[in-house]
């Protein structure tokens, strides 16, 4: 008679083996729903290359899934922002360093593009939109004291003016009214001018 302890495979491996499950599954649903937000659990799984009974065993729920998506969506950006050295860097680079990790972004998870995409529900914490304008707003005003921009208008709102701005940007690219290369190059320079910085670079 084999021990059961025997039989039944060691808690590593289940735990490495469900890792990559979550990790299929969230990959497959980033391309998925990026495509088609509408799109239904059993195509996901299908993309995943598993059963809709796993999907479910980990994910009870089609919000449950779309939620972990953000949140793995958000802690990606945050830390590809933590990279961009934002707080060491000259402003008008980080500025660009933030709008590159931006479209970044947005190419690797164009359904986050609009907040209001059909199947999309929010996170109750640690939103992108609690995270992202401070980290802004905090680089903006460091370059208003260094007079590096301009210092006539709130680094408040000249955050939000420029997270505006680079969704606009991607919605066009997304409509197919510009190439990403245009919209990414119009967005900097735009962002420069609005902020009072040197567009000559």
């Amino acid at each position: 008679m084999i021990d059961s302890s025997e039989a039944a495979p060691p808690p590593r491996r289940r735990r490495s083996d469900a890792r990559r499950s979550i990790d299929a599954i969230l990959n497959a649903a980033r391309v998925v729903l990026g495509e088609r937000p509408d799109a239904s659990m059993e195509d996901i799984a299908a993309t995943a290359g598993v059963t809709r009974q796993t999907v479910y065993a980990h994910f009870p729920s089609r919000d449950a899934l779309v939620v972990a998506l953000i949140e793995a969506a958000a802690a990606e950006y945050l830390a590809t922002l933590d990279a961009a050295d934002l707080d060491t860097a000259p402003p008008a680079e980080a500025l660009a360093r933030f709008l590159d990790a931006g479209w970044q972004f947005l190419r690797r998870h164009p359904l986050l593009l609009s907040p209001t995409a059909p199947g999309a529900p929010r996170p109750n914490s640690n939103a992108l939109s609690d995270v992202v304008p401070p980290r802004l707003e905090r680089l903006i005003l460091r370059g208003q004291r260094t007079g590096d921009f301009g210092a006539s208008l709130p680094a408040a709102w000249l955050a939000d003016a420029v997270i505006g701005l680079q969704q606009i940007a991607a919605a066009q690219v997304a409509a197919g009214r510009a190439t990403t290369h245009e919209a990414e190059k119009l967005c900097l320079e735009s962002t420069l001018r609005l902020c009072g910085g040197e567009t000559s670079r």
